[in-house]
């Protein structure tokens, strides 16, 4: 469990190709990592198999690799990293599990006073998630829905402090990232699809 307060921008050092998918080499900040912990990378929630004081290394299989843009990255791509909550913990933000739902596009980037107002087009399954004023995790990143200006587009709005200390400030418009909805909202859905008991 996560809560989408990234306290630290890793970069990639190596990808390697496995039979199961890949495995990345992350540099990052952290010098007590431990092997087995989860970890959020952009939001996805991988396992520590390896680590040194600075890297650390994880596995990406298959059907991960088909829900993210995690084939995409490269020797040098930069990932928001968060670590998993300790009981106990400030929620600074939501509760995140970490488990992408899909991936959006970012439709448009533009600046307004201090803050920067991304547009997002997000699937048909995420959309109805998404409420005015409610939460939304965008690469990992736990930020309030500023807006829903069309069917489908989520806008998110960036204060100085996140675009300072996430990827998030880099976007441009074409740019994909990784969704998570709310999940208290999944589970009111689900509830709403059950069919009603029978008397």
């Amino acid at each position: 469990m996560f809560t989408g307060i990234v306290d630290d921008v890793g970069t990639i050092e190596h990808v390697s190709e496995t039979p199961a998918g890949v495995e990345l080499r992350v540099r990052c900040r952290y010098t007590d990592l431990v092997e087995g912990e989860s970890i959020a990378l952009n939001g996805a929630c991988l396992t520590v198999r390896e680590c040194l004081a600075g890297t650390f290394t994880v596995a990406a299989m298959a059907t991960t690799l088909d829900r993210t843009t995690i084939a995409t990255w490269r020797a040098g791509t930069r990932v928001n990293l968060e670590r998993a909550m300790r009981l106990g913990d400030r929620l600074g933000g939501h509760l995140v599990q970490g488990h992408v739902d899909g991936v959006g596009v970012v439709r448009g980037v533009a600046r307004t006073g201090s803050s920067l107002l991304l547009d997002i087009a997000v699937s048909e399954d995420i959309a109805p998630l998404l409420v005015p004023h409610g939460s939304v995790t965008i690469d990992g990143v736990s930020l309030t829905v500023n807006a829903l200006p069309e069917q489908r587009v989520v806008q998110v709005a960036l204060i100085e402090y996140t675009e300072g200390h996430t990827t998030l400030g880099a976007l441009t418009a074409g740019d994909h990232v990784h969704v998570e909805g709310d999940m208290i909202g999944k589970y009111v859905q689900q509830l709403l699809r059950m069919p009603s008991p029978s008397h």
